[in-house]
């Protein structure tokens, strides 16, 4: 059982992990020369160097999606909390449902700023010179990884 808990923690805190990262880091779509995230658009040299960062558009959709993101990170912070004092207040064969919906919904937040973004940048269709970077790819993968652990949380029981 211990082992179990302490994979469950592992899972849950590369999932915060992978939103943190990916909420924070300049890399949702890279291309010359040009890095863009959720809050400023970069241009930076051959060499790698930061040259003028600008803060990005006030567009409704990428206001959604950078609201949906700290969201996400909320829920699952706040999953991770409510799992452990459930962990020490729940009754023995209780089953961690709020700890699960919490998770479930950071994971479905993740999941429609992903795919706002997806839809919605305007570089990405207009321009074959632009690609999705790291950070919009961890995104991604954090999805489904929240979803899993929401579910392994809903079906928990709590041992003695």
């Amino acid at each position: 059982m211990l082992l179990l808990l302490l994979g469950i923690i592992v899972l849950h805190v590369a999932v915060l992990v992978l939103l943190f990262v990916s909420t924070i880091v300049s890399q949702w779509i890279v291309g010359n020369g040009h890095a863009t995230d959720l809050w400023q658009n970069c241009s930076t040299s051959s060499s790698g160097n930061v040259h003028h960062c600008f803060s990005s558009s006030p567009n409704e959709w990428l206001q959604s999606v950078q609201a949906t993101m700290i969201l996400s990170i909320i829920f699952s912070v706040l999953s991770l909390f409510l799992f452990f004092c459930q962990l020490f207040t729940l009754t023995k064969g209780g089953r961690f449902y709020i700890t699960g919906i919490f998770q479930i919904l950071a994971g479905l937040c993740v999941m429609s700023a992903a795919a706002i973004y997806t839809v919605r940048h305007p570089e990405w269709h207009l321009n074959s010179d632009y690609s999705y970077g790291f950070a919009y790819i961890l995104a991604w993968v954090a999805f489904p990884l929240a979803l899993l652990s929401g579910v392994i949380y809903v079906i928990l029981r709590k041992r003695e």
